[in-house]
């Protein structure tokens, strides 16, 4: 990633923290509605616990962007961890792009096409990462984002 893509992803999320918690709603109910198959996933978890560890890792990766090689051996324990909970290759994509939408209803106006394409860089880029480490025969384009 380019450090201004990196600069793009950090400040825009800072402005998201404050509203962490109306965010993981956000992300959760747009997921729920978009990719339904992946709801089981979530049976019984407390959801807004899970919106809390939600925005934790979010906040973990986006610190840790300004260090890619540090941050990958994270990534993969972490695609190890969701392939243990029966996450697919095909809901990164899912995901990314609830993630896509709730940055832009958390930014507002501030998602501008500059801030949307350096997420789109730094998810992709992670979410590659993640699965060619937990699913090495799996094709990284599933991790693409529209």
């Amino acid at each position: 990633m380019e450090t201004s893509e990196i600069t793009l992803v950090q400040s825009s999320f800072a402005k998201v923290w404050p509203i962490k918690g109306k965010a993981a709603e956000i992300f959760y109910a747009d997921l729920f509605d978009t990719a339904p198959e992946v709801k089981p996933l979530f049976a019984g978890a407390d959801m807004q616990k899970q919106g809390g560890k939600l925005m934790q890792m979010l906040n973990a990766v986006v610190k840790g962007l300004n260090d890619i090689p540090a941050l990958l051996p994270v990534a993969a324990d972490l695609a190890a961890r969701h392939v243990e909970y029966g996450v697919q290759p095909a809901h990164y994509e899912a995901v990314g792009a609830s993630l896509l939408r709730t940055l832009e209803a958390g930014l507002g106006e501030d998602f501008t096409p500059e801030v949307k394409a350096a997420w789109v860089t730094a998810y992709t880029t992670l979410s590659g990462a993640m699965i060619a480490s937990a699913y090495p025969a799996e094709p990284p384009a599933a991790a693409g984002t529209s």
